[in-house]
């Protein structure tokens, strides 16, 4: 059994109860790492922002979509969206079989149509879009399905400065008009003889 001497020895002491950050004791008094085993962390799954109207992904509409907020779409679609000063975001259960107006786009579900946004689209890496793009900006990511094509807009072109005019000739005051006519006629008699 214990003897005195290894009771004495393992004692706790009152600083032992409180742990500091790089050990904590255990039942034996053999310190531990508090530090946990490092492993592969999975990506958070996209979530929408809460500010969004939002269709499930169980909801399937036919028609057209016109909103006055950011919207959020997960179902099945099939029309036309738009949003003009908001961003719609095709979540990861989406598809949607439309032409889309938004002033930012972020697939992350499939898209069969063109997509037309003022500001930016993005295609995030287990995106389908199948159609024509016209925006300002565009981010595709690795692994993402892109077929059609892509036009960059110039975006607020009414604050940019005007192009400058080009520059007009400088009239020529008569007189030097005169005098250099006069000195190429001179030239011009000199080659003569």
């Amino acid at each position: 059994m214990w003897s005195r001497r290894k009771e004495e020895e393992y004692t706790p002491r009152q600083s032992d109860h409180t742990p500091t950050p790089a050990s904590v004791s255990s039942k034996e008094g053999i310190p531990m790492s508090t530090s946990m085993p490092s492993r592969n962390v999975e990506p958070e799954p996209f979530r929408p922002s809460a500010a969004a109207a939002s269709i499930g992904k169980s909801v399937s509409i036919k028609g057209q979509i016109m909103s006055r907020e950011d919207l959020y779409l997960d179902g099945q679609f099939e029309g036309t969206v738009e949003l003009q000063e908001h961003r719609l975001t095709i979540g990861p259960n989406g598809s949607v079989q439309a032409n889309v107006k938004a002033r930012e786009v972020v697939v992350v579900g499939t898209i069969h149509g063109n997509v037309e946004a003022s500001d930016k689209v993005e295609i995030r890496k287990e995106a389908k879009l199948v159609g024509d793009i016209r925006t300002a900006r565009v981010a595709i990511e690795d692994g993402a399905y892109f077929k059609g094509s892509i036009e960059i807009i110039k975006q607020d072109i009414g604050k940019q400065a005007p192009p400058m005019p080009p520059a007009a000739p400088q009239p020529v005051p008569v007189r030097q008009q005169a005098a250099a006519v006069s000195s190429n006629s001179a030239t011009i008699t000199e080659a003569k003889r």
